[in-house]
């Protein structure tokens, strides 16, 4: 497997907060050599219980490495890594605060003139608790790891330093979630190969990157557990995701010997799609699932009809260009576009109606900027600002963009979220301080379904369909 990825080593840029006696606690914020030697000269030098939060800066996918110089008796410590300054401090449990993928809270110990790795998690945050009544010198602790590294072939060369800003985040949200090889959804939760999710994270590394090895290699992942008849990751849409992926991809890099090697599984997919739809075009499939905002409410049955288009469409295409017989893709087609795709407010589901169909009525292209960013979907990003330049102009759409994007910017994102609601702004705080008295913690007191308060993942590749997006609209 031929690696793309470099290591990162980051000191801590602030010391949130702390509580203890402390001898010399800005010394954690310098530069020092990654070797612990018998005569240290420059140590912090904790005295009894106590605790430190410090924030190294950035979202990082790794460890913390620390460099113990001397210890007095027990040396028993607990390390708590935090995507926010909220979650780094929150007991397990409280507010969905989880270890859920990868370890983020537990007790260690320390060792005299050492230099020990602890966890592997995303975070930007460390909460140290010093649990003894004893004395211990510390000459430093950094964040180490891993992030993709590769050849750029196209990089926002604007002068709007919004959007570079935007664009830079969500690079590094992708790159992150490309340190182990395959494409992971989060670097704290969810490392998983979620074939659905992977479209705009796709998309971002083709643009950025053209073809790439680790694209081909987490799509081929996905076909391997999924031997037909099976549906991808357990669910019907994201099979369908795995055609859009595909082809989109392939189409992008010229990656078409890749693409006509997966004809054989592709069209037996069809085959087990058309299985699944009447032959008035209703939908028999065994779950539903568009993204989670949309989850089990009225537009979901909708926006999965339009992945399935988009999907019979790509399958199409492909089978005429490779000699594959279509006649089972076009009934299929034919099937799904005998019913209509109402839509009562989901704007992700407006834009995949659009995606499928490549038209809006006017009051559904007035619904997609009704109310500015409200509604958008993180995952969907591409797809809404995609329609929305088409409709309604470029210029509105790079506005829209900045707020929705920009309101993450704001609240001290390092990385894009999971999911975002516009409402969750007012009279919450920021991720990189303590939530003052009266307000709401914008991490820990929103989210939903699977990704309630301090479980939401900060860093999520699917956040970056706008980087296809600058890529296509701004050059």
């Amino acid at each position: 497997m031929k690696s793309h990825t470099k290591t990162e080593i980051i000191f801590p840029k602030r010391i949130v907060l702390s509580e203890g006696s402390f001898d010399n606690l800005d010394a954690l914020l310098k530069e020092k050599p990654l070797q612990i030697g018998l005569g240290e000269r420059e140590f912090t030098s904790i005295h009894g219980k106590g605790f430190v939060v410090l924030d190294f800066g950035k979202e990082i996918c790794g460890t913390a490495r620390v460099f113990t110089y001397t210890i007095g008796g027990e040396t028993k410590v607990r390390l708590r890594f935090g995507e926010s300054v909220g979650e780094t401090m929150a007991e397990l449990g409280y507010k969905g605060a989880c270890n859920d993928h990868s370890n983020r809270d537990a007790v260690v110990s320390l060792q005299n003139f050492s230099d020990m790795r602890f966890m592997q998690t995303g975070f930007r945050f460390l909460r140290i608790d010093f649990l003894q009544e004893s004395t211990l010198n510390i000459k430093s602790v950094v964040a180490e790891g891993e992030i993709y590294s590769n050849e750029t072939i196209y990089d926002y060369k604007g002068g709007d330093g919004r959007i570079k800003d935007i664009f830079n985040v969500a690079k590094r949200t992708v790159d992150l979630c490309a340190s182990s090889g395959f494409i992971w959804d989060g670097v704290k939760r969810d490392r998983l190969v979620w074939i659905g999710d992977m479209y705009p994270e796709t998309m971002a590394y083709a643009t950025l990157y053209g073809r790439c090895d680790i694209v081909e290699r987490s799509l081929d992942f996905i076909v391997e557990l999924t031997p037909l008849p099976g549906w991808m990751n357990g669910m019907p849409a994201y099979s369908m995701w795995w055609i859009i992926i595909l082809t989109d991809y392939a189409m992008k890099v010229g990656a078409y010997d890749y693409l006509e090697k997966q004809m054989p599984y592709m069209k037996e997919l069809v085959e087990f799609m058309n299985a699944h739809v009447g032959g008035n075009g209703e939908l028999n499939y065994p779950g539903l699932f568009v993204d989670w905002p949309t989850h089990d409410q009225p537009d979901e049955p909708s926006g999965v009809r339009a992945i399935n288009i988009i999907a019979a469409k790509r399958a199409i295409a492909n089978f005429k260009r490779f000699g594959v017989d279509t006649k089972t893709a076009e009934e299929l087609l034919a099937k799904l576009e005998k019913q209509d795709m109402p839509v009562v407010s989901a704007k992700q589901v407006l834009a995949l109606k659009y995606f499928a169909t490549g038209s809006l009525t006017k009051k559904e292209a007035d619904m997609l900027i009704e109310g500015g960013a409200k509604g958008f979907s993180t995952f969907m990003s591409y797809f809404i600002l995609t329609a929305i330049a088409k409709l309604h102009g470029t210029d509105t759409a790079i506005k829209l963009m900045k707020e929705f994007y920009g309101a993450m910017l704001d609240r001290g994102a390092t990385t894009f979220f999971e999911d975002f609601n516009m409402d969750w702004l007012e009279g919450s705080g920021r991720i990189d301080e303590p939530t003052p008295d009266g307000m709401l913690d914008i991490h820990g007191d929103f989210g939903a379904f699977c990704y309630i308060g301090y479980r939401h993942s900060l860093c999520h590749g699917w956040s970056a369909g706008v980087i296809p997006f600058i890529a296509e609209n701004l050059g």
